[in-house]
């Protein structure tokens, strides 16, 4: 089959790569419809994960049709349509009973090496390095999905790929990062990255009780579609103090509640701290550039929150630890309990509540993969979301209303889908 691999920093290419087989009777095999690239794909391509391994199958936003089914499979069955969580979970662990998808205990057959790192191993990830199990990822024309009573999700409905594809992730990623604010009936919440994870932090926020969101990011499209979308003010941290204009956006106050939806390669224009991390990583003196989260620490405001669906990879230093103590910070952090969210927010999706295809503005087939990467991870071409089609013929590509196919180009305009309903 073809695949996107990682073969070094920088470097992804398309390879043929053997078809995946059933290992243990719990696996299903899916054919891919669909798959995305994820901002937290780009820590991987840019070199800041370890334990990567020349040829890993990259990928965590699957969704496709079963095509193989494990004996003692008992909630799948061929030619079932699935999305596929990028959490790999048990569902009988102490953990997974609580709900706490991504803890599992059980997933990760590398569990010693990330306690090396960690002090305990979270649950394993689809395509996501061998430190969280060296599972073969989604970004392929198939895919063994283990534990596959308890991950994926069936799609009875004609809803299309792009409409239920992000529930892999990013839709419950935002949902989580809301949910973890933990906030009242009209806080204000700050949002840092519009990224796509910041775009659903946003849409979810405004979900559970938002009174007003502010969004901050410095790519004119990702602000442009917080506005439009999101209904959210926006800073632009390139040409605005984001610490003074918060506190004059809330009276002196700062933000109730803060979300850090960038992570582990944060950028600060003009930051002392932003580009002695950038100088540190250069030098592999450290693996994450933490500005984003040290700015929504200090513009938190006393006694408030801090939620962190960004990525982090080690061990970020100059944290303001004093200011989240004498300040009172909860901060909240984790990846997503993706399995525990999916009923929920599929019926929303079906309910028309909200249309998660609005973040997309590049879909094409796996074999622009590469070009692809580079696109998302410079932030050119207005490229803010991209879903790979396997073997996609131009004449197949779905179009969302709204939406130009620009033929013998890569682009795929930003779609006028409707904003979220309430």
């Amino acid at each position: 089959m073809r695949a996107l691999c990682w073969h070094a920093k920088s470097n992804v290419q398309v390879d043929n790569v053997p078809d995946p087989v059933l290992v243990d009777s719990t696996d299903v095999i899916i054919q891919i419809t669909s798959t995305a690239i994820c901002g937290s794909d780009l820590h991987l391509y840019d070199g800041y994960m370890p334990a990567m391994k020349k040829g890993d199958v990259l990928g965590h936003e699957p969704m496709g049709i079963v095509v193989e089914v494990g004996s003692h499979v008992k909630k799948l069955k061929k030619g079932d349509r699935v999305v596929v969580p990028f959490v790999l979970a048990c569902g009988s662990c102490f953990f997974c009973q609580k709900t706490l998808f991504s803890l599992c205990d059980n997933s990760n057959p590398n569990a010693s090496m990330a306690r090396k790192m960690m002090g305990q191993s979270p649950a394993a990830a689809l395509g996501y390095s061998h430190l969280l199990g060296g599972f073969a990822g989604g970004q392929a024309e198939y895919l063994r999905v283990p534990y596959a009573d308890v991950g994926p999700i069936c799609i009875t409905s004609d809803l299309p790929d792009e409409k239920v594809l992000f529930l892999s992730d990013i839709f419950p990623t935002g949902y989580m990062a809301a949910e973890n604010c933990e906030m009242e009936p009209g806080d204000t919440i700050a949002v840092w990255g519009c990224g796509p994870v910041g775009q659903f932090s946003i849409q979810c926020a405004w979900m559970l009780g938002a009174g007003r969101v502010i969004a901050i990011d410095r790519v004119p499209e990702r602000l442009e579609m917080a506005r439009n979308f999101g209904r959210a003010e926006t800073i632009n941290f390139e040409t605005q103090n984001v610490y003074d204009q918060l506190m004059e956006m809330t009276k002196g106050r700062g933000p109730d509640r803060c979300i850090d939806a960038v992570g582990a390669e944060a950028h600060g224009v003009g930051a002392i701290d932003a580009r002695l991390d950038k100088m540190k990583a250069a030098v592999k003196l450290t693996t994450d550039r933490a500005h984003a989260l040290r700015e929504a620490v200090f513009c938190c405001r006393k006694g408030g929150t801090v939620s962190i669906p960004g990525v982090y990879i080690g061990f970020p230093d100059k944290m303001p630890f004093g200011a989240i103590v004498n300040k009172g910070l909860t901060l909240k952090s984790g990846q997503t309990h993706v399995q525990r969210y999916l009923p929920l927010l599929l019926e929303m999706i079906e309910d028309g509540k909200i249309d998660p295809s609005f973040v997309i503005t590049h879909m094409l087939d796996l074999e622009d993969g590469p070009e692809a990467y580079k696109t998302f991870r410079d932030k050119k071409d207005g490229c803010i979301k991209v879903v790979l089609k396997p073997n996609m013929p131009v004449a197949d590509k779905p179009l969302a209303q709204g939406e130009v196919y620009v033929e013998n180009s890569s682009q795929i305009n930003i779609h006028t889908v409707s904003p979220l309903q309430y």
